[in-house]
């Protein structure tokens, strides 16, 4: 079978986004979640590849999947789509590449656990860039949660700093940075829909590791069955895990979208013990749990029936 009737058969079995349920919107989610939680322990996995060969071939494997959705909801306009995203998609798509390369090299520096509680501050850094940017109120309890999880990230860095992993931690911070700034040009520029945004970051990602791996790296030669691995992140942990969050989050309220995305925050220090025999220290486990819980407390008390992005 030709390669584009797979992708054009891959891609008919998600639904429109207008005719998703809102139980299958959180079914998406949850997955999109667990496919994401995955991601840290397949980076840990590369013997050779260092953080731009990885972000490289990962790309690689995201574009072609994005791309093709754009294509199939937009009746064959992909690019015209992707052209007409504006300048907020550019500042989205560069947040991105700064998500993706601090979570790579983030999960090679310092404990997934770690890791994992510091990606998911991301809504309160948005929440802080949206009243710094655009003015959005920030509610009562979102400060009491923020400076909750402030607790919980001090506790976690200062065990990184004994340990010598503060790098790898003030990486994960950039990377949930990224995120924030990813989501705060999706309000700013009204657009309802993020995938022309991930692919642009995608696209920005690969030409950017193209150029970093022969300037300060290695090249692109790895072996064969890490490119194979890379292009697996990228094309079904990364790629079909943002698709599933994006059709999902038609259907599914901003806070409570937050909340079905901890599957990532538990589900990956679990299988860090399982695969690598990584277990995380009481510091850690103390000060992510407070961080979880700042993020539920914010989350519960905002959820509303409105989607998280509109139809």
């Amino acid at each position: 079978m030709h390669p584009c009737t797979v992708w054009n058969n891959l891609l008919t079995t998600f639904p429109a986004p207008a005719t998703t349920s809102y139980s299958n919107g959180v079914i998406m989610v949850l997955c999109a979640g667990m496919f994401w939680s995955i991601i840290p322990v397949g980076v840990r996995s590369f013997d050779y590849a260092d953080v731009w060969q990885i972000l490289f071939y990962r790309s690689m494997g995201l574009l072609p999947i994005t791309y093709w959705l754009i294509h199939y909801q937009s009746g064959g306009r992909a690019i015209e789509t992707i052209r007409q995203s504006g300048y907020s998609a550019v500042l989205g798509a560069l947040g991105l590449v700064c998500a993706y390369i601090g979570g790579i090299a983030a999960v090679r520096m310092t404990s997934i656990a770690n890791a994992a509680f510091l990606f998911a501050t991301a809504p309160f850094l948005t929440a802080v860039l949206g009243w710094i940017i655009l003015r959005e109120p920030l509610r009562r309890v979102t400060i009491v949660a923020l400076l909750i999880a402030l607790a919980g990230i001090y506790l976690m860095v200062s065990d990184s700093i004994n340990q010598g992993n503060w790098l790898g931690d003030l990486l994960a911070i950039t990377s949930a940075i990224g995120f924030a700034v990813f989501a705060i040009s999706l309000r700013a520029g009204k657009l309802r829909n993020s995938l022309p945004v991930v692919f642009l970051g995608g696209t920005f990602a690969l030409i950017l590791a193209f150029c970093l791996s022969f300037i300060v790296g290695r090249g692109i030669s790895i072996p064969l069955p890490e490119i194979v691995l890379a292009l697996a992140l990228g094309a079904f942990l990364l790629g079909i895990g943002m698709i599933l969050c994006t059709l999902g989050s038609k259907v599914v309220s901003a806070a409570e979208l937050t909340l079905l995305c901890m599957t990532e925050v538990v589900f990956a220090p679990i299988w860090a013990w399982l695969f690598l025999n990584e277990v995380p220290g009481s510091t850690v486990l103390v000060g992510g749990g407070i961080v979880i819980f700042a993020i539920v407390l914010n989350a519960l008390t905002g959820i509303r029936h409105k989607p998280a992005l509109p139809r």
